[in-house]
């Protein structure tokens, strides 16, 4: 069926939070893409990209939502959600779900976390997949820090990443 692509159903949502606006997607695998809190919703639309055209608006992922809220309220939540990795390079993945079961409230270095996906000279790939990483706060890359303690790098900003980090009663140096 030469020419022929498969149309994925993709749903996403904008939701306010202590923060500010946070956008959200999902497909029917699972969730793919969140946001890092903004202004204003359009500009939680706008990090979302192109699947708020290609998608259908919907008008919340109650479930998400409320463990997103709660976390940024400062409560520990598990996000347990189905994710969709499907558009992840292997490694990605293996990385990503490392970095999942990083506990609440703890911290592993870049080189714990090639060490647990088989490669303990990666430290350098694992930092490029946690930049990529497509769902901050569930998946905690915020929790990943230098050998010696000092915050490393953050997609979101290293002021998100302290804030994150003091909001799980994290301690770390500045370099």
């Amino acid at each position: 069926m030469e020419g022929k692509t498969l149309a994925v159903a993709l749903e996403y949502t904008v939701f306010e939070t202590e923060w500010g606006w946070l956008g959200a997607t999902r497909s029917p695998h699972g969730l793919l893409l969140l946001t890092f809190p903004c202004h204003m919703p359009n500009d939680a639309r706008i990090a979302l990209g192109a699947v708020v055209h290609q998608g259908q608006h919907v008008a919340h992922f109650a479930g998400l939502e409320n463990k997103i809220c709660d976390y940024i309220a400062g409560k520990q939540v598990t996000f347990d959600e189905t994710l969709d990795l499907a558009t992840a390079t292997s490694f990605q993945r293996r990385v990503w779900m490392a970095v999942h079961e990083i506990p609440y409230g703890e911290t592993r270095s870049y080189s714990w976390v090639a060490t647990s996906v088989g490669n303990k000279k990666a430290c350098r790939a694992v930092g490029q997949a946690i930049r990529k990483n497509p769902l901050p706060i569930v998946i905690p890359c915020h929790r990943v820090i230098t050998s010696g303690g000092t915050l490393g790098g953050f997609s979101g900003g290293l002021a998100m990443k302290r804030r994150l980090l003091g909001l799980e009663g994290i301690t770390f140096s500045e370099p």
